[in-house]
């Protein structure tokens, strides 16, 4: 089975330095590395709802480079710091980027993320087939 790496604008500085893909093509998913909320200088946003939505901002660049929406997302996983603080701020966020039919998601609290300051990571998959 053929796998094909997606880096959105085909910027691979920190993929290449963290030796990953910010996603990739295999058989029909699109599996898309955790992204957290940062901003595309590298900084860490404030405001949480922010960082929630960078993060799914940064998601959909990786989707749109397989020729994806955020409605072929299958499956979620978010991992929180301060889950139980941010959780509805988060399920508003997030209901502006899923549609019906829902993914399936984990959200999952956690005591750390690699990112400095960062309160959510999310990985998902999607399918590449209609739904």
């Amino acid at each position: 089975m053929a796998r094909k790496a997606l880096f959105p604008g085909g910027n691979r500085t920190t993929a290449d330095r963290l030796r990953l893909s910010p996603g990739l093509l295999s058989g029909s998913h699109v599996f898309v590395t955790g992204m957290t909320g940062s901003n595309p200088d590298g900084t860490m946003p404030a405001s949480p709802e922010d960082q929630f939505r960078q993060a799914f901002d940064k998601i959909g660049a990786v989707l749109r480079e397989a020729g994806l929406g955020f409605d072929s997302i299958v499956e979620m996983t978010s991992y929180h710091i301060g889950l139980r603080a941010h959780f509805d701020s988060f399920c508003a966020v997030r209901a502006g980027y899923v549609t019906d039919p829902f993914p399936a998601w984990t959200a999952v609290e956690v005591a750390g993320l690699r990112r400095e300051g960062a309160l959510v990571e999310i990985r998902v998959v999607a399918s590449t087939e209609p739904g």
